[in-house]
This record gives structure tokens, C-alpha cells and sequence, in this order.
């Protein structure tokens, strides 16, 4: 089971420490996970249009269209996604989340069809990942993607990046304790590799960095922009693995790229998307922001350091404060409240699960509940400031909800049983 370590020895005042409404939201949990079994864990994804089966069977290639495609179906208020015939798929991260959430619950509830389905889902991440690459990397995005810096779309399976690797790396460890299967574990051990080879780990003034992703086994260019979140869940990967193999310069690695990713934490608390921060329209969005602490969170829990408390205590003020409201509705980043989005709700409730605050974790939960659930364990996407996107997104919205409700219950069952 994963441990919690606690940041604050205070009793939590939070009314799921009892017995049948832990039960009441286990069985909640449960509900998700069935939504996204019964559908074989394949829905549709955040910027899928180009899946579109109008759009691939046109004779020609067009960067203009593929963006408007793109765009005009990920930001629509209604799901465009049937019109446009785009096709659904299993997400390979999504698929990662899936499996942990498994994990945990066949560890709470005892019931072995869970641990079934989560081999099912890692003997499937193994299956998927990219082979081009000569260590274990996860595949990345399983539809084309359109960017303003390239002439054609990104193509399923060509590149992988740190954050699905690390996700893949997270559910292989933890089922390799779990279901008692090592092999995971050794399979997983080469994602250091990726890290350090593929992904272009550099040394700077302030630590090291990292790139987002690799293509076709080629390292992406080596100079800025650097992606801020990624290069802390990287080193969260780099950390998990020092943590299971003993193995010193994954850690000291880790240490650097989180030493880099310090340094650029801003004024107020939160970390820009970017940097530099012109690279990128996304300024301090929440979720984003979740990643960065949540790897910090889990870089005092494995080494017991105090290197970062400072910066930890910074961001989960300027989190708290500004990127939710009290009653656990998340804002979208440092000046927006708007869109009140599922998966900056999902992050909020293992951030502060994990920094202990069980509170207020659950205080985003049942906000979630209230404003975005639709019942029958089908969570919505987006709550907008005078509608809501009445839609499902498998990855964005199930697969992180089942994982962020597993991670809270996981905690409280923790605490229930310390003395």
C-alpha cells in the first residue's frame, strides 16, 4: 500500500474518517472505475479533432484546417466529438491512473477482481509502450495532435514524453508490491535511462534539466522552452526509482532538476508553465501547479530532507489560497477563476491528500460532486462561468477522479489505523 506521510500532526477534522462514509465513497470510487471498465477504459481525449474520420480521409494536408478541426472541437461548449466521428481510444496515462486506482482499491476492499483489472491495465501499458526507444518510455498521445511550430500533425506512438512515462513508472512500482510481480519493477527501472538520455538531462547554474519529450528516439532540441512541471515529475520518476534500487545517481539527479525547478518557483508561491515564461499562453494554472508540489511532497516523504520546505510551505499557500476558493472549487490559474476545471479538482484533492490536509481534500471532493458529477460514476468536464460541458473525457475526467478519490481513501484508511 502507498504510504501518506503527513505534514501536519493536527487530528483532521474531516467527516470521512468514519467508517460508513469512507464505505459511502469507496463505493463511489468503485462507480467510476466500472464506467471506464465497461467501456474497456476508451473514450475520447482533451484535443483529439484530428481523429476525425471526415477530416483523415480528405486528400489533403492542411496545418490551418487541422487546427481549426482541433481547436473547434476541443473548446466547443457542447461535444462536438459524435458529429465530427472522432474515434475513442484507451490513453495510455489514462490507463496508468487507471491501474493505481485499481491497486488501491483491491488493497481496500480486498476484492481480487480489482487486481485483475489493474494486471489487465499494466500488461497493457507494457504492451503499448514506444519500441523505438532502447529503455522502457510510455507512449504518449494515442491521436494526432496539431501545433503552431510544425507544418504536420504529431503522429500516435512517434514520441514519448516524461509525464506518461513517469505515470506508467508510478503504476508498474506499485504493482510490483502489490501484486508481488518484481518484474514490473525491473521493467520500469530503465525509464532512468529515458530520463537521463533521450529526455536531454542537462546541467545549468541553478541544477539540471530536462526536455518534455523524445521523438522517434531523436532527443528534442536542447535549449529553452523548458516545461516546468514536467522537468519536477521527471524528477519524481528519477526518485521513485532511487527509492526501489538504492540507487544514488538517480537520486542526486533528481535532487538537481528539482534544485532547477526551485529556482524559478515566483514571488507569490507558483511556478509559470514555462520557462521562460513568454514560451508558453499559460501562465500559473492549477493543476500544473498541483504536479510540481506533489512532487516535492513526495521528494521530503522518500527522503525525509528539508531541502525544499520552504518552497513547499510558499506553494501550498499561494495553491491554497489563490487556486481554490474555501469551499473547494478550483480557479483555473493566478487570474482566472473560470474554467472551473475536473482535473485541477482531481489534482487539488492528491496534493493536499497528500500534504495531509484530509480536510480540505475532502472538501474538494464533495464540491466536485456537487458541480460535476452526473451519476453512475460519470464525472463531467468543465464547469464554465454560465454553463457546464455536460461531457465525459475518459482520461481527463474518469481516470483521474477514480485515482484522486483511491489516493484520498487510500490516506484516511492510513490514518483510521494509526493509533
Amino acid at each position: 500500500m502507498r504510504q501518506h506521510r503527513s505534514t501536519h500532526d493536527r487530528p483532521s477534522e474531516n467527516r470521512a474518517t468514519t467508517s460508513g462514509d469512507a464505505e459511502q465513497l469507496l463505493g463511489r470510487c468503485q462507480q467510476v472505475l466500472a464506467y471506464a471498465s465497461d467501456r474497456e477504459y476508451t473514450g475520447w481525449d482533451y484535443a483529439d479533432g484530428l481523429s476525425s474520420a471526415p477530416l483523415q480521409r480528405l486528400p489533403i494536408e492542411s496545418k490551418l484546417l487541422n487546427l481549426a478541426v482541433q481547436e473547434t472541437v476541443k473548446r466547443a461548449p457542447v461535444n462536438l466529438r459524435p458529429l465530427f466521428r472522432v474515434e475513442q481510444r484507451q490513453s495510455y496515462k489514462g490507463s496508468a491512473l487507471f491501474a493505481m486506482a485499481n491497486l488501491d482499491v483491491f488493497e481496500l476492499s480486498g476484492d481480487a477482481e480489482y487486481a485483475t483489472e489493474a494486471r489487465s491495465l499494466i500488461d497493457w501499458l507494457l504492451e503499448a509502450d514506444n519500441d523505438w526507444c532502447d529503455h522502457f518510455c510510455g507512449g504518449g498521445h494515442r491521436h494526432p495532435l496539431q501545433t503552431l511550430s510544425s507544418d504536420r500533425p504529431t503522429v500516435p506512438g512517434e514520441s514519448s514524453g516524461v509525464v506518461s512515462t513517469a505515470y506508467a513508472v508510478q503504476a508498474l512500482l506499485q504493482a510490483a508490491e502489490t501484486l508481488d510481480e518484481p518484474e514490473y519493477a525491473t521493467v520500469a527501472r530503465s525509464a532512468g535511462e529515458f530520463v537521463l538520455e533521450d529526455l536531454c538531462y542537462t546541467e545549468c547554474e541553478t541544477g539540471a534539466r530536462i526536455n518534455y519529450t523524445a521523438t522517434n528516439g531523436e532527443p528534442a532540441e536542447t535549449s529553452p522552452p523548458y516545461t516546468l512541471n514536467a522537468n519536477a515529475i521527471g524528477a519524481r520518476l528519477l526518485l521513485e526509482l532511487a527509492a526501489s534500487f538504492d540507487d544514488t545517481e538517480y537520486r542526486e539527479a533528481a535532487t538537481s532538476i528539482f534544485d532547477y525547478v526551485a529556482t524559478k518557483q515566483t514571488a507569490t508561491g507558483g511556478w509559470m508553465y514555462t520557462d521562460p515564461p513568454t514560451a508558453s499562453h499559460l501562465s500559473m494554472d492549477s493543476f500544473h501547479n498541483g504536479f510540481i508540489i506533489e512532487s516535492l511532497l513526495r521528494y521530503r516523504e522518500l527522503t525525509g530532507s528539508d531541502r525544499y520546505d520552504a518552497t513547499i510551505d510558499r506553494a501550498l499557500s499561494f495553491y491554497r489560497g489563490t487556486l481554490f476558493e474555501d469551499d473547494g472549487a478550483p480557479n483555473w490559474d493566478e487570474s482566472s477563476t473560470y474554467p472551473r476545471d475536473i482535473h485541477a479538482a482531481a489534482q487539488g484533492i492528491i496534493v493536499f491528500t497528500e500534504a495531509g490536509d484530509l480536510d480540505f481534500a475532502r472538501r474538494i471532493i464533495d464540491w466536485t460532486i456537487d458541480a460535476l458529477y452526473a451519476g453512475d460514476g460519470q464525472f463531467y468536464y468543465q464547469q464554465r462561468r454560465f454553463y457546464t460541458k455536460q461531457f465525459t473525457l475518459m482520461r481527463w475526467c474518469q481516470a483521474w477522479m477514480a485515482y484522486a478519490l483511491s489516493t484520498y481513501l487510500t490516506a484516511v484508511d492510513a490514518r483510521v489505523k494509526t493509533p
